[in-house]
């Protein structure tokens, strides 16, 4: 089981932020969206519960503090029970192989057990990953949920990161790619791939930062009691 509370804490100590002047003027210059974001969880089994759950509480809070905050909604590929990696079981809202389900604005991705081995191999998931990412606005991938969208062929040209001990194996794999460690997150154009762990609440928080500026995410943090300051964040913007 990965051993999370040892990277949290490396990355609490003595990281500073690798955002640049210029991406900090691109964030105070947010576009609000002109329509409710319709963002959709891609889960499956094995899915670990932070991973999930984290940026989903951040994204459903977006809906106290803007009338055009986020609903969110899980999806899977058939509409039977989830049991995620700690053992809580779910039904999806949605099966994307037998229901409509709303358009997604925001495809997210969160770990599960097998994304480095057998879920690589599910064609038809992979497909509509790659189907959806390309109408979404944005696309956050948390932890090792990264290395389904380099499957995919999405980051083929874009710098991404993933879960820490997972780098020399997300290199490996996808030689192409260019991988930034030592951060919990990137942003490159629609992609925001992330480190994961107890750390998923810091990439939901910028999102919503990038989309509905300060004073929404200051009511989302105060809602879920998260001192957020995105300077104290180790990340990198690369472009918008």
């Amino acid at each position: 089981m990965r051993n999370y509370p040892i990277f949290c804490l490396a990355l609490s100590i003595g990281l500073l932020s690798c955002t640049t002047p210029q991406a900090k003027q691109e964030m105070a210059e947010f576009v609000r969206p002109d329509k409710v974001l319709q963002v959709g969880f891609l889960v499956m089994e094995g899915v670990y519960n932070t991973e999930l759950t984290a940026p989903m509480d951040i994204f459903h809070h977006t809906i106290f503090h803007d009338s055009l905050g986020m609903e969110v909604f899980t999806i899977a590929k058939d509409s039977g029970m989830i049991q995620t990696f700690e053992g809580l079981q779910f039904m999806p809202d949605y099966s994307y192989r037998t229901q409509e389900y709303p358009k997604i604005d925001v495809l997210v991705v969160p770990s599960a057990e097998h994304h480095l081995n057998t879920d690589l191999e599910d064609l038809e998931m992979l497909e509509f990953v790659r189907k959806t990412a390309k109408d979404a606005a944005y696309v956050l991938s948390l932890c090792d949920g990264a290395f389904v969208l380099a499957e995919a062929g999405l980051l083929d040209g874009s710098v991404s990161t993933t879960f820490p001990s997972d780098i020399p194996a997300y290199k490996e794999r996808f030689p192409q790619l260019e991988v930034l460690s030592d951060l919990l997150f990137v942003h490159d154009g629609k992609f925001i791939t992330s480190a994961g762990g107890a750390k998923s609440f810091e990439p939901a928080m910028y999102l919503v930062e990038h989309l509905y500026g300060s004073k929404t995410v200051a009511g989302v943090g105060r809602g879920m009691v998260i001192d957020w300051d995105l300077s104290k964040v180790p990340h990198r913007i690369i472009a918008n």
